[in-house]
């Protein structure tokens, strides 16, 4: 493989914590040393259980809980969130749970300033970006801000145990397309190549140990190494169409975020495949496979993940509107996006047959 001699590449300021336990015993701590006094916490009504243990470790610094975080984060949501901030005098903010909690987070660190924790409890990764996302008029928007990244983040394997095996597995996938878009993406860089062959590695092994197992520690904590690894990929680099296809599919259609992406990433990765030969290159190593989209089909069957966006609510009368969208947005992507191409990738997608092998020329 020839060596990429030509690259830039950012660090982003974020500390990290990773242990059993920390969501309790160190989240304290990262507030102290952060200079913070008066802490909203805020989640959605899922993790209102987890975040009522972080707000009692807190203690005194604690300003309240704030429990409205939704899917997709609704402006209206983030508006209300903010009021809860300036009504608590708050000097900062944790997010405790999923993609959801950690967007609403963000969501008020983009409009105040206020610096942010998050305690990831899922694999969505959206604690390792400076990315951030509003829904808004049947809309998702989203962009990018240093303001929204998490000062730090603290992994504590044990707020996974309790997520159900098929959020474990959706959300696991979810995290996969972070890498796979990166190692693909224009700002791509050898290091982002290597966290991403080692993050899609790692959650492919931990995956199957964890449908059969949900309370396998090890392979928890293995899941959520694999996260951070692949948001990071995802903060270092640009989006491209799978995402792109994902924030219409979730903010124009309500489809759930890391099903949506579980079912689009095999289909689009078929799509740009002609296009990306060392990507798959890396993928096929991680995944020990010489096609990559078929690959990740199977992972998501034999785990019992839905494989089709009918599945998740889509109709067929939504596919053409849905790839009018996907292919009317400016984004970066190796393979040009054209309005077929965007309509058989989600064509195919709805269907959820096998994808094409790579190098094939129906998407």
């Amino acid at each position: 493989m020839t060596f990429q001699s030509e690259f830039s590449y950012e660090t982003r300021p974020v500390r990290v914590v990773f242990r059993p336990g920390a969501a309790v015993t160190a989240t304290p701590d990262e507030a102290a040393r952060l200079g913070l006094r008066r802490l909203l916490v805020v989640c959605g009504s899922r993790g209102e259980t987890v975040a009522r243990a972080v707000a009692d470790a807190l203690g005194d610094t604690c300003a309240g809980l704030h429990a409205e975080a939704r899917m997709h984060v609704p402006a209206e949501d983030a508006d209300r969130a903010v009021e809860a901030v300036r009504a608590a005098g708050a000097d900062g903010c944790v997010a405790v749970g999923g993609g959801s909690a950690i967007g609403l987070g963000k969501a008020i660190a983009l409009r105040t300033g206020l610096p942010l924790i998050a305690v990831p409890s899922t694999y969505s990764g959206s604690e390792m970006t400076p990315v951030w996302g509003l829904t808004e008029h049947g809309a998702k928007r989203t962009g990018r801000d240093p303001v929204v990244q998490p000062r730090s983040v603290v992994y504590d394997p044990r707020l996974t145990l309790s997520l159900p095996v098929p959020l474990t597995v959706t959300s696991g996938v979810n995290a996969l397309a972070h890498a796979v878009e990166a190692l693909y993406a224009p700002d791509a860089s050898p290091l982002v190549s290597v966290m991403a062959e080692e993050g899609v590695r790692a959650m492919a092994g931990a995956l199957p140990h964890l449908a059969a197992d949900p309370q396998d520690l090890d392979a928890r904590s293995r899941a959520l190494y694999a996260a951070w690894l692949c948001g990071a990929c995802l903060g270092a680099t640009t989006m491209g169409l799978h995402h792109k296809t994902c924030h219409v599919l979730g903010g124009t259609f309500g489809l759930p975020h890391a099903e949506t992406h579980t079912v689009v990433l095999p289909y689009a990765l078929a799509y740009n495949a002609p296009a990306v030969p060392q990507a798959l290159t890396v993928l096929g190593r991680a995944l020990g496979t010489d096609d990559v989209p078929r690959a990740l089909w199977e992972l998501a069957g034999r785990l019992g993940a839905p494989r089709s966006l009918a599945e998740l609510g889509l109709t067929e009368a939504d596919v053409a509107p849905a790839a009018a969208r996907v292919a009317g947005e400016p984004y970066a992507n190796p393979r040009p996006v054209t309005a077929d191409g965007a309509r058989a990738v989600l064509r195919a997608a709805y269907e959820g047959a096998p994808p094409e092998p790579a190098g094939a020329t129906t998407l």
